[in-house]
């Protein structure tokens, strides 16, 4: 009996299948694979590129990117905003566009969200041998580039006959919709290989949907935990981002609500619960609030909930510090799940929850534990209240009056983007979120300059809403590509451009640990050889204005306030440039986070800084 086939390219069989791909949780469905971002050479013009004309935009949307790192970080955006049930797919060239995708893909795959990357690669045939951007290994001959991806991969495969694309591409829609598996997925295509023709299957190209499981917890396991919680005095949650990807808030409200138990939140899971909900103690560990790092200090059972427990989240190790501490872990991937020694409850995070609510039904904190920490959560609301305040609207703004401004003028569903710099751990502080989505920091890699093309990916994800990218100077000049992408896509992606003249959070760091803020100004060289002279005659906001956005310039905190205002109600690319105030006025870290100092020095700021190390050192602890 003869089948039908279809004779295509291995580029038109790829896209054609992509198109057909769908992910499907809870009745609804998504596709998989939304769209496509590329920037062509000869390692995929002829073949994935022509591809995609061929197929159209109706059949596979095409983005035109600037800078390929910068594409991956918005196929991330998109994926994030979407609750990691669409992705986008990346393709590049061979060398340094391949080798570009590097930092995106490791952002990806620490972050546990979907990314399809696309790299060209040499021939297959060795024909051409060695051809342009090729990197020669003596011994190793079917080394190329693209192996710089692999240890940042979740799946990586090299596609060098084209009867190997379908069980390969099959394997990258399992990982890519697997939310224990999900990351970076690289399928690397040999530039003879993507241009041959092929007999395909025409079942190849069906709709395939990919279910996104929620697994419920084993029972064993959810009677240990609910036991766990039963005997604990002081409780604590600690939200991490799985909340957010399984769309858990309204379980995680239900079962606070139910049991009185305190939320703190990490980077990743802030907004799990509403800013001015009782319950709600701000962020966690190193850059946390007063009031979530002392309840983390005094717990006797921390409730790990959909999170990695990065070193920031648990200050290095020296935050849990009550003696008898013991930990439970609801998380979908069994190696999150058993960090810490911890009792382990492997599900779905909002069906982990359900089930746990119903385990503990009639369960209840002591009320004098729900009186203290509603209590600590109001003086800290006065805290941020004070640092929000400007008490003279025409004086220049300090960076957490900034924030103050932008809270101000957003609303609920507003998006607010952010990775690196000093920025993150004022937010994490300071800001009241009020959605889930809200509050998008890329705090797995903190990786400067995806806060532009990831709010790109937001707007493409969710067109409509107003969103808003954070940088400082430092991070905008590492990538203001993609404004160029905002422009020609008519997406109203809103910058707000901080100047501050330098690495600002590295600065401060430096400071702490003997470095003396070495190297970390923008300054002119002195006459002794250091950066400490004037500032640079930098304009960014100009800069900003050459790429095609709208600039308003601010100067004071009235300014600031209605450039916001203006930049909301834009239906265009928009930066608010502003110039702070570099008096810190953040409140000071509320926990320790180790970086390791000299052992020995010279000079005595490291030495002092040893000092204070040893002293913050002996904290940490193992949680057996």
């Amino acid at each position: 009996m003869s089948r039908s086939t279809l004779r295509l390219t291995v580029a038109q069989a790829l896209v054609r299948f992509l198109a057909a791909q769908y992910t499907e949780r809870d009745g609804v469905r998504h596709r998989l694979i939304a769209g496509t971002w590329g920037i062509f050479g000869h390692g995929n013009v002829a073949g994935i590129g022509q591809a995609l004309l061929e197929a159209g935009e109706d059949t596979m949307p095409f983005h035109q990117g600037r800078n390929e790192q910068a594409m991956v970080h918005a196929a991330v955006g998109h994926a994030r905003q979407l609750n990691r049930l669409s992705a986008q797919a990346v393709t590049t060239s061979i060398g340094p566009g391949a080798t570009n995708l590097v930092t995106g893909a490791a952002l990806a795959t620490v972050n546990r969200l979907p990314v399809l990357l696309l790299p060209g690669d040499y021939f297959a045939t060795r024909a051409a041998d060695p051809l342009l951007q090729q990197l020669e290994h003596p011994v190793e001959a079917d080394l190329s580039v693209n192996d710089t991806l692999r240890p940042v991969s979740r799946y990586f495969d090299r596609i060098t006959r084209p009867e190997a694309l379908i069980p390969s591409a099959l394997n990258a829609m399992r990982v890519l919709a697997d939310p224990v598996e999900t990351g970076a997925v690289t399928l690397a295509l040999p530039q003879d290989v993507q241009a041959e023709a092929y007999d395909w299957p025409e079942e190849f190209f069906a709709d395939r949907i990919w279910h996104v499981r929620r697994p419920a917890p084993e029972p064993a396991e959810l009677a240990a935990a609910a036991e766990a919680v039963r005997g604990s005095r002081r409780p604590l949650i600690v939200a991490g981002g799985g909340i957010h990807h399984s769309e858990a808030e309204p379980a995680l409200k239900a079962f606070v609500e139910a049991t009185g138990i305190p939320v703190a939140s990490t980077q990743a899971g802030k907004g799990s619960l509403r800013y001015d909900h009782p319950a709600d103690v701000g962020g966690v560990g190193h850059t946390g609030t007063a009031v979530a790092d002392e309840l983390a200090r005094t717990a006797d059972l921390v409730i790990g909930v959909g999170t990695r427990y990065t070193d920031f989240t648990t200050a290095s190790a020296t935050l849990f510090q009550e003696p008898g501490v013991r930990f439970v872990n609801l998380n979908v991937a069994a190696f999150d799940a058993h960090k810490l020694s911890a009792r382990t409850l492997v599900a779905d995070a909002r069906a982990g929850l359900e089930a746990l609510t119903e385990a503990l039904s009639g369960h209840r904190v002591d009320a004098a534990y729900e009186a203290e920490y509603r209590a600590g959560k109001e003086r800290w609301e006065e805290v941020v209240d004070a640092v929000y305040r400007a008490d003279d609207e025409h004086a220049v703004p300090t960076q957490t009056q900034v924030l103050g401004a932008l809270d101000a003028v957003v609303g609920d569903d507003d998006v607010v983007i952010n990775a690196a710099g000093s920025l993150p751990g004022d937010l994490h502080k300071l800001w009241r979120a009020r959605s889930p989505r809200q509050y998008h920091l890329e705090y797995g890699y903190s990786c400067m300059g995806y806060e532009i093309p990831a709010g790109i990916g937001v707007q493409q994800a969710a067109p409509g809403t107003p969103v808003w990218s954070l940088v400082g100077d430092g991070t905008y000049l590492m990538m203001p590509t993609e404004i160029v992408t905002a422009v020609q896509e008519g997406l109203p992606v809103n910058l707000v451009l901080i100047q501050n003249h330098g690495y600002a959070s590295i600065g401060g760091l430096s400071a702490e640990t003997g470095g003396e803020r070495f190297g970390t100004a923008y300054r002119y060289r002195a006459a002794d050889g250091s950066f400490t002279g004037a500032p640079l005659p930098v304009d960014l906001a100009a800069n900003a204005a050459s790429l095609g956005m709208d600039v308003l310039r601010a100067k004071t905190v009235r300014e600031l306030r209605d450039a916001l205002a203006t930049a909301r109600a834009s239906d265009r690319p928009t930066c608010v440039y502003v110039e702070t105030d570099p008096t810190p006025t953040a409140p000071a870290a509320e926990a320790w986070w180790d970086v390791p100092v000299a052992e020995v020095a010279t000079r005595d700021a490291a030495s002092r800084a040893r000092e204070r190390y040893d002293r913050r050192v002996v904290d940490r602890r193992r949680h057996l």
